[in-house]
């Protein structure tokens, strides 16, 4: 049986309707009472970035909750803010089977704001370099045509009001005609530095030093 001590809110402001029920339907999660926090309390708390690659095992598992765990946490993330910064790393860092498969990084380079790191900073050409020897092969936030996106584009993907072109594209790029506008073999891939450095980061994250910051907040 669920906690019934969980209270909640419509909407997020002061004056606000509020009650204390199992789970939030349509109402917002505000405290959760003595009862849940004895549920909880024996398993780890991890939260994290909401972008992730899942396993298909592991979305198996959350879907047919076989230990229930996983219904148990939906229940009290289905109308918490950012629902996605905690659902996953919560089932996840709480099985044994699938504990060790965590790898805690999201593939992005972020710049938080500091303090209280809760919001992103737009990147600009200043984080440039560091964004390039991040290795990560994304990266976030950036504001509408700032001129680092070109910069990005002409250095690092090498297109200019194209597609990047690929080892397939056979043309010269000479007088600004476009390389794609003769196709070779669709199966040629020759990686450039872009996958030099995912290697680098792809290295580090497999490396035991790494693997032991796995679900530790």
């Amino acid at each position: 049986m669920l906690p019934s001590d969980v209270v909640v809110a419509d909407k997020f402001v002061v004056d606000a309707n509020s009650k204390v029920t199992a789970f939030a339907v349509t109402w917002f999660c505000l405290v959760l009472g003595d009862d849940v926090v004895a549920v909880f309390s024996p398993l780890s708390m991890s939260v994290g970035s909401a972008w992730a690659i899942l396993s298909r095992s592991f979305v198996e598992y959350c879907i047919w909750g076989w230990n229930n765990l996983p219904r148990t946490i939906l229940m009290y993330y289905t109308n918490f803010i950012s629902s996605l910064e905690g659902y996953f790393h919560y089932a996840i860092c709480n099985n044994d089977e699938y504990r060790h498969t965590v790898i805690s990084h999201d593939l992005h380079y972020i710049v938080w704001d500091s303090p209280p790191k809760q919001h992103l900073k737009s990147l600009t050409i200043k984080d440039f370099d560091n964004m390039v020897n991040s290795s990560a092969p994304f990266a976030r936030k950036f504001a509408k045509d700032d001129p680092v996106l070109e910069k990005i584009d002409k250095e690092l993907l090498g297109r200019i009001n194209r597609f990047p072109p690929g080892a397939r594209c056979i043309s010269s790029s000479e007088g600004g005609v476009d390389p794609c506008s003769s196709i070779g073999d669709d199966s040629v891939f020759k990686p450039g530095p872009g996958a030099e450095r995912l290697k680098v980061l792809t290295n580090k994250l497999l490396s035991s030093e790494f693997g032991d910051k796995q679900c530790k907040l």
